[in-house]
């Protein structure tokens, strides 16, 4: 355990590569929280890819990751899979919490890059609720930095996918080209299952920035959530209905508690020496 290792959390497995593939073989022990194992209860992605299975789809998408790491050169130092059903974390997030918090405080890391809090699908959501609460309970001496990577949201009634909502945060954005562009291609073509959704993301480049205070009993943006326009289980009065329900069971008091910034020499061990840019206040739409 060293004083910079980085966990991921992700939702799904491939949220990582999307979100940070490019830093991903700069990472030092990285440790990898899989929240779900990609696989919806309901069967239609599993039969859509010729899986008989949940339980096999489930194995798919974890192989596929494991290859995908190999692709990138990425050596994991653990992989982590907490086994909820894909669309079904929302629905059980003080236990995810409390998994959490058990692996933050047996691995020690400095830094838990996790996905941003804003309504794309409710899995996403639910693993920003459960760092930030795990966050929260963790004694302040064994609190990690929170640093987001992206994923995406609704944007004038489309995906967006590669850039933040607006925060009081700056991002740091780095260009991926050449060798680095490459090889986020090789890791994202061992997806196989994921490749009509694959196809909306791009590979130039990638941004972060340190988690800002969310206030997850509320909605992350007016409007209409990405995931209501689906059949994943959830609608956003649900969803923080939920988020309350667990933040009581949790005994967790700070709705608004910010993590804090991440300091420069943070920045730079996510990105590990890469060539970025750094931007003022971040996100659009």
């Amino acid at each position: 355990m060293g004083c910079g290792r980085a966990a991921i959390v992700a939702a799904h497995p491939d949220d990582e590569t999307l979100g940070a593939g490019g830093i991903l073989p700069r990472l030092r022990e990285p440790i990898f929280i899989h929240v779900t194992d990609g696989a919806p209860r309901d069967m239609r992605d599993a039969a859509a890819n010729g899986f008989g299975s949940r339980e096999e789809y489930g194995q798919a998408r974890r192989r596929e990751f494991l290859e995908a790491m190999r692709a990138g050169g990425v050596r994991p130092a653990e992989t982590v899979s907490l086994g909820y059903a894909d669309q079904e974390a929302s629905l059980h997030m003080a236990e995810l919490t409390r998994d959490l918090l058990r692996l933050l405080r047996h691995t020690r890391p400095r830094l838990v890059l996790v996905h941003p809090y804003e309504g794309g699908h409710p899995d996403h959501d639910a693993a920003a609720f459960a760092v930030h609460a795990a966050w929260g309970l963790l004694p302040p001496a064994l609190r990690p930095r929170i640093v987001e990577y992206t994923s995406y949201h609704n944007c004038g009634g489309a995906i967006e996918t590669g850039t933040f909502l607006p925060a009081p945060v700056p991002e740091i954005r780095m260009p991926l080209g050449g060798a680095a562009r490459e090889r986020k291609e090789r890791m994202l073509a061992c997806f196989k299952t994921q490749q009509p959704v694959l196809q909306y993301f791009g590979t130039g480049g990638e941004r972060f920035r340190a988690a800002p205070a969310y206030d997850f009993t509320a909605p992350p943006h007016s409007g209409r959530l990405f995931y209501e326009q689906f059949s994943w289980g959830m609608k956003e009065g649900e969803w923080t209905a939920q988020a309350e329900a667990a933040r009581r069971a949790l005994g967790w008091p700070y709705l608004r508690l910010a993590p804090g910034p991440a300091a420069p020499e943070e920045h730079s061990l996510v990105l590990g020496g890469a060539a970025a840019m750094r931007h003022g206040v971040s996100g659009r739409c």
